[in-house]
């Protein structure tokens, strides 16, 4: 088995910013009346890039948007999560799975619209 090549030095130098929205139920009841939940923002930071033109051209399923992005961050971050950087908002995804080789953890940031309802 290979050595697992070390880069938090290199993304800790080029990382940016970014909120996580934590908003683990929608909401609950309270005296018969639905009243959602406000997520919890936790600040976190990773390397934000656009897709390449090889990730576009090897999609394996669906499609991509020039709004999605690349998020590479040393912290495992659970698939599903949602995401603020720059004013947008995204749900993450696994993308590329190197951590048998190295501490970077890459996901799929999948732009979300602006009012879009998602799971």
């Amino acid at each position: 088995m290979p050595e697992i090549m070390i880069f938090k030095e290199v993304i800790d130098e080029n990382s940016v910013p970014f909120t996580v929205l934590n908003d683990s139920n929608n909401g609950q009841y309270v005296n018969g009346k639905w009243v959602p939940n406000v997520p919890k923002e936790e600040m976190k930071t990773g390397v934000i890039l656009p897709l390449s033109n090889d990730d576009l051209k090897y999609i394996e399923s669906g499609t991509y948007t020039v709004k999605e992005k690349k998020l590479l961050t040393t912290e495992s971050i659970e698939n599903g999560t949602k995401i603020r950087y720059k004013g947008d908002e995204y749900t993450l995804q696994a993308f590329k799975d190197y951590t048998e080789y190295t501490d970077v953890h890459i996901y799929l940031m999948k732009w979300r619209e602006k009012g879009s309802v998602l799971p």
